[in-house]
Parts: C-alpha cells; sequence; structure tokens
C-alpha cells in the first residue's frame, strides 16, 4: 500500500509577483520577470510554477538546484517553439523548497495531476483500477469486486486493467472456489441456498452445506492463488481427485475436476503470461504525428491482469522518454507501484525515478528497460500492441476530423469544432428534473467533461424554463475560463429543441457575453419525431433539414442520442433515489429521533401518511404542531 506522497518538513517560499503589464507579454518580457525571481532563489531542490496572465499554473517544474534551472529560462535563448511561447506568456513564478531531489520529482508529479498545466504531460484519464477484495472479516468468508478506500480485515488483490478484466477473473475464481458473494445481511437472512449454489459458484456456507474448517480451506486456497501459488495448487487438487476417484467417489472427483479446469482458465484466456517473474507493471509507448499511445499491463500472481490504453496531452516535439517519465511520475500518484517496472524506453533520472517512487512504495523499486529474454518478448509486445492502438486512434480521429470539417462548412464556422456540448434535459411533469451536456471533439466523446444539474425550479414541466437555468449556469462559468485553453470553451452548442430552446439560449448568452465567439444552433426531432427527419434552426435561417444520408446528420444523430442517454440515466437514477427515500426525511422539523418514534408506533412511513392528527401526537416526541404538519404534508402531497 502506498505510504503518504507528501515530502516531510518541506519549506515552502512564494516570491511576490512581477507587476503585471497592462498588454500581454512577450517573450522579452517574461524572461526579464523570470530573470526577476533568478536573482532570489537559492542553490536548493525543490519545484517551480510558472504563472499566466489570469494567475492559471502555464507549467511544473522539478530542479535540482532552482537557481542553475531557472537561469536556463532567464537566458530566454535555446527553446523550443513550445517553451519560447510559454516564456512570452509568463507574469510570475512560485516556488517550493523541498529536501531532496526526490521529494521534488514526487511534488512535481502531483501538482501536474491537480493543476493540469498547460504545457506539462498531462495523463487526462487518472480514473481509479478495481480490486478482487476477499472479506476475512466475517466467519465465512466474502469474494467480491471492490474499488474506492480500503479497510482493515479484508485482503485486497489487484489492480486490474479494467472492469471487464476483472469480472472475468471474479467468475472463474467463484468456479473454482466456490466463495460467497452475497452481502452479509443476506447472508444472514438466508434460509435455503440461492441460485448461485445451484450453478456451482458457491458452497453455501449460509445453510451449512459445508463445514466452517471446509469453507475457510477453500478461503485460503483463494488467496494461496491469488498470490502466484497456482501451480502447487493445481497439483494438490489433482491428487485429490485421484483419491476420490479410487474411491468411488465420483461426485466430488467431478467438482474437483471443475475446479482445476477453471484455474487453468484463468492463465489460458490471458495472452501473456509471465515464467519468470510474479508482479510488474510493463509501459510502453508509441507515437506518430504529435499523439502518443502508452499500453499499461498488470501483471500479479505470475498472471496478466489486463491492460488499458492512455492518450496523454503534451506539446508536440517531445520524445517518447519525456512523455513516459513525466507519465509514471503521475500514474504512481494514485497507484502503489509493484517492485518491477519494465519499460519500453530509457528515460532520463531512472535512479531518481526508482528511489521517489520506492518512497512511496515503502520498498525498493526497480525500473528496467529488457534487453533480451522474456521480458523483452514481453516489452515487444506490449510496444506492438501500443503500436497498432495508436493507428487505430489514428484512424479513428481522421474520420471524426473529416466530419467536424464538414460540420464547420455547415453551420459556417471559422475552423473545426474542438469542442462540441450537447444540452438536453429530462423529467416527468417536472418533477425530479436533470439537465445534462455531454462533450465531443476530435477524439470522440470526452465523457469526463460531461455534466449534469439538478433543475432547482422546473415551473411544472416547461422545457424552455428549464432549459434557461441549466445554460445560465453553465454559461455563467465560461466567463470564468481561459479561452485559450480550447480544451474548456465550446466552438459549437446544439440544444435539443426548437426555435424556442434557441431563442432562450441566444438571450442567455447575450446576457452573460459568450454568444460572440460560440455559434449556437438547436436540433428538433422535426415531422411525426422521426429520426432522419430532424430540423435544425439557426438565427436568420428558417428551419431546414439535411439529407437523410449524410454523413453529418449520422454525426450530429449520434450526439443527440448520446445526451439523450446521458441526461435520461441521471433522471432515472434522481428518480430511483427519491422513490427509496422516505417521505418523512422531507417534513422540516422530522429528525432521526422523530422519524425513529413515528416508524416505531406506525411500522411505516405509509401508515403515517394515513394516520390522524390525534394518532400522530400521541407518538413520544412529537407535539400536537409537528402532527399537524405531518398530517397537512401528507394531505398536500396525495
Amino acid at each position: 500500500m502506498a505510504k503518504a506522497n507528501k515530502p516531510t518538513d518541506v519549506e515552502i517560499t512564494q516570491l511576490p509577483r512581477a507587476a503585471l503589464p497592462e498588454a500581454r507579454l512577450d517573450l522579452k518580457s517574461g524572461v526579464e520577470i523570470i530573470a526577476q525571481f533568478h536573482k532570489t532563489l537559492p542553490n536548493r531542490p525543490g519545484v517551480y510554477r510558472m504563472i499566466g496572465e489570469i494567475g492559471n499554473v502555464l507549467y511544473v517544474g522539478k530542479a535540482k538546484s532552482l537557481k542553475k534551472r531557472v537561469a536556463t529560462y532567464a537566458r530566454g535563448i535555446g527553446h523550443t517553439n513550445q517553451i519560447t511561447r510559454m516564456l512570452g506568456m509568463v507574469r510570475g513564478m512560485e516556488f517550493t523548497i523541498t529536501h531532496t531531489e526526490a521529494e521534488a520529482l514526487l511534488l512535481e508529479a502531483n501538482l501536474i495531476r491537480r493543476l493540469k498545466p498547460r504545457y506539462n504531460v498531462l495523463m487526462r484519464d487518472d480514473k481509479s483500477f478495481p480490486f478482487i477484495a476477499i472479506g476475512l472479516d466475517h466467519p465465512s468468508p466474502y469474494l467480491v469486486k471492490h474499488r474506492g478506500p480500503r479497510q482493515k480485515g479484508i485482503d485486497y488483490f489487484g489492480p486490474f486493467a479494467n472492469g471487464f478484466s476483472l469480472a472475468k477473473s471474479l467468475n472463474i475464481l467463484q468456479k473454482a472456489f466456490l466463495l460467497r458473494s452475497c452481502s452479509n445481511a443476506e447472508f444472514e437472512g438466508r434460509s435455503r441456498p440461492c441460485m448461485q449454489y445451484q450453478i456451482k459458484r458457491c458452497s453455501a456456507p449460509c445453510c451449512g452445506l459445508i463445514a466452517p474448517e471446509e469453507y475457510r480451506e477453500l478461503v485460503d486456497q483463494a488467496r494461496l492463488f491469488m498470490r502466484g501459488r497456482s501451480n502447487k495448487l493445481q497439483d494438490d487438487l489433482a491428487k485429490e481427485m485421484q483419491v476420490a476417484s479410487n474411491a468411488l467417489d465420483y461426485e466430488r472427483a467431478a467438482t474437483l475436476r471443475d475446479r482445476i479446469r477453471a484455474l487453468a482458465g484463468i492463465r489460458d484466456g490471458q495472452g501473456l503470461n509471465p515464467q519468470g517473474f510474479s508482479q510488474a507493471d510493463a509501459f510502453a509507448i508509441a507515437c506518430d504525428g504529435g499523439v502518443s499511445c502508452i499500453e499499461v499491463f498488470f501483471f500479479r500472481a505470475g498472471q496478466n491482469w489486463g491492460n488499458r490504453a492512455y492518450y496523454p496531452r503534451h506539446e508536440k516535439g517531445l520524445s517518447e522518454s519525456e512523455i513516459l517519465a513525466s507519465f509514471i511520475g503521475q500514474f504512481y500518484q494514485t497507484n502503489a507501484p509493484p517492485d518491477l517496472i519494465l519499460l519500453s524506453h530509457e528515460i532520463d533520472e531512472t535512479g531518481l525515478l526508482e528511489e521517489a517512487l520506492g518512497t512511496l512504495a515503502g520498498s525498493k523499486i526497480s525500473l528496467q528497460v529488457p534487453k533480451k529474454g522474456e521480458k523483452r518478448d514481453i516489452i515487444l509486445s506490449i510496444l506492438n500492441n501500443a503500436k497498432q492502438t495508436l493507428a487505430r486512434k489514428l484512424s479513428e480521429s481522421g474520420a471524426i476530423a473529416k466530419l467536424l470539417d464538414e460540420v464547420a462548412l455547415r453551420f459556417e464556422l471559422e475552423e473545426r469544432p474542438n469542442r462540441i456540448e450537447v444540452y438536453d434535459n429530462s423529467h416527468i411533469q417536472g418533477t425530479n428534473a436533470v439537465g445534462a451536456m455531454i462533450v465531443a471533439g476530435p477524439d470522440g466523446f470526452i465523457k469526463n467533461q460531461y455534466r449534469k444539474w439538478t433543475i432547482k425550479d422546473a415551473k411544472g414541466g416547461d422545457d424552455s424554463h428549464m432549459m434557461r437555468e441549466v445554460l445560465t449556469r453553465r454559461f455563467s462559468r465560461l466567463n470564468d475560463i481561459d479561452t485559450s485553453d480550447d480544451d474548456l470553451s465550446p466552438d459549437l452548442i446544439i440544444i435539443d429543441g426548437g426555435q424556442i430552446q434557441l431563442s432562450v439560449a441566444l438571450e442567455v448568452a447575450r446576457e452573460l457575453g459568450v454568444v460572440e465567439n460560440i455559434k449556437i444552433i438547436a436540433m428538433s426531432k422535426g415531422v411525426d419525431r422521426n429520426a432522419g427527419r430532424e430540423e435544425f434552426h439557426e438565427v436568420g435561417k428558417k428551419p431546414y433539414r439535411m439529407p437523410a444520408n449524410d454523413p453529418v446528420l449520422y454525426y450530429l444523430q449520434r450526439l443527440r442520442d448520446e445526451s439523450h442517454r446521458f441526461v435520461i440515466g441521471a433522471h432515472r437514477a434522481k428518480r430511483s433515489a427519491a422513490a427509496v427515500k422516505n417521505p418523512l426525511s422531507m417534513i422540516e422539523g422530522i429528525g432521526p429521533l422523530r422519524k425513529k418514534a413515528l416508524m416505531g408506533r406506525f411500522g411505516s412511513a405509509k401508515a403515517v401518511s394515513t394516520a390522524s392528527i390525534r394518532d400522530l401526537a400521541a407518538t413520544p416526541h412529537v407535539s400536537e404542531e409537528i402532527a399537524k404538519r405531518i398530517y397537512d404534508y401528507f394531505q398536500d402531497n396525495q
């Protein structure tokens, strides 16, 4: 488990910012500002941050000597075009002094993940990985998937690259070890075996169909297997099967045979299965046309536990080594590093990165670029996988780019849109109303940018009023965004609706001053609400349709359908939550104590809703005034 990654006793120094000129800085001004800071810097390790015009962080870097590193920027020559452009945007700098360069590296990676500076390599997708958990905090331990913080008394095995890899392994483990997957509450309430027992996925400890000591043996076997002792376990099961067969206990022999087959199935379907090492993470990077793909494979217990592809954002011109080194530092801010990390490319300062990751893990970490043998074969296979994944990505991006060029032409945009936002809302007669935004761009749907809003005032189901609220809340934030960042400012906004919704959107945009740089259109279902007969609404134009077989229409339909899917899912989740919520919680003055007293006296919220004021007032802790309030609430909402 990773230790805290904050440097201990770090001395923090924030120097005063230089006076901000009225005009945008050029290279000369930026270099002069950096030179002013350089004069007062110590010759110590630390992290520096370059600050832009509106206080945004342009770049985060670390240095063994802050004074020497900043001196290279203060000269203002010998830099790439990207760095030169960045230096011209600098309006200030901030510094954090650390005890060691390894601490500086960890802090640098942490700040990059949090601040997402424009000129750094950004990991972008930092979702947590799932684990398999064996709950030892119960007399009959359970086997389940887990994502989130860890708890005492539970064994965790992972990470798995994705839910699919975990579900596949979990399915086989249930067949092989027959451990329960139900919750403790379900376990305690069982009087007869569930379907899992019938399909031979559980040994039914809930009903006493297996002795406690035998069940515990299954648990121990599962833990051994997840720690890489699979060969010994399969040999032991094979011996048990032979003994059962010799004793003519064919039913037990068949059960043991099925378990052996299940264990073999885990390795058979994994492709890459190392023999020379038990656990490692492997990284391979492929670059083409300024786009990078990093494939990450997880090997644990001598098994391949899946892989995930990342597409880090970075400036063009960076080498594979630079991108990979920055990515790894950010990757292990939220993931515990294994003892062995395999790389496809040599990186600078390998020893420093090993020291920093060792601090996180609390053990020695080795970064290797294999030159021969099994490890080399595995890395070459992963590198080939990265190249193929990147080729598919570029192919898909090329097709989307052509569509976006056509979208720009169709809607008279100055250039290809990098960010398209689609808005929709969902409700039932104004109840549980939700508004949502989905985002798409050259790389497809940008799901980590999706947003949903609980609509505060639905006006009984008035769609235009709800759209006004959603757009007001969204557009009000656009004024706070650095519009030079194309990732956050939309080029095209599509409203699900007709002329009325378009008028509302334009009115809100004018009020908040965002209409000048953003094209807004509306897309309605059209006649008979049939797909293919959608109507498009723009300012100064009559509603029009696109040809039924138009690729641009298909693309816009996909965007619209995705917005429907997302907003309807949000609405259903809100409706389901409301359905199970105790209505007593909605009444002012009814806290946990009175709620418990009412439920104890009447048995259910439904019974409370039909009770008289006199009966309600007879409940402990409920006065006549509160009783009348409860009675009126249910009368008003019947």
